[in-house]
């Protein structure tokens, strides 16, 4: 009897465990493939150090997002990867297709995007462009840490380096 509950719960653990890597690989190379595009709005923006170090930063929660220019440098990277509509919005269906294309299962595109939905929801603002989606960037965050989603910093790293 003993055995078959030791059994049950290491099939319990290796079915959650199965559920949130394939979610933590997918925000991995979804967040690569901004960072991909990364150099080009560097020289487009000007971007100095400081805004290198935020988005080198950006998923550690208690790192402090409040430079402007970094919601700029996220708006000139989602607009290269086709990822906003005209109104500057996230397009829902690009968006999904994009978490798709870097490794998201149905599931898993499906909560990103309504992750970033709701957070456009609560940041309503039109006054400030890049103030809007640095505010929608820190909900998203968050929201990606309490589904235990969020890549590691490093391992994102050493995948951009492999590919340069």
């Amino acid at each position: 009897m003993r055995s078959n509950n030791i059994i049950f719960s290491v099939l319990l653990m290796s079915v959650g465990v199965r559920e949130i890597e394939p979610s933590k690989d997918a925000m991995k190379y979804i967040t690569s493939g901004f960072v991909k595009v990364l150099e080009e709005c560097k020289k487009e923006l000007n971007m100095n150090d400081h805004i290198i170090a935020d988005l080198f930063h950006y998923w550690k929660l208690d790192y402090t997002l409040l430079n402007r220019d970094t919601g700029c440098a996220i708006i000139c990277m989602s607009k290269k990867l086709d990822l906003l509509d005209v109104n500057g919005r996230m397009h829902h269906g690009n968006a999904r297709e994009f978490a798709l294309k870097h490794g998201a299962g149905d599931e898993v595109a499906g909560k990103i995007v309504d992750i970033i939905h709701d957070c456009e929801k609560k940041f309503e603002r039109d006054d400030d462009e890049c103030l809007r989606v640095l505010e929608v960037a820190k909900c998203f965050r968050t929201g990606i840490h309490e589904l235990d989603w969020q890549p590691k910093v490093e391992v994102i790293m050493s995948e951009v380096f492999t590919e340069i």
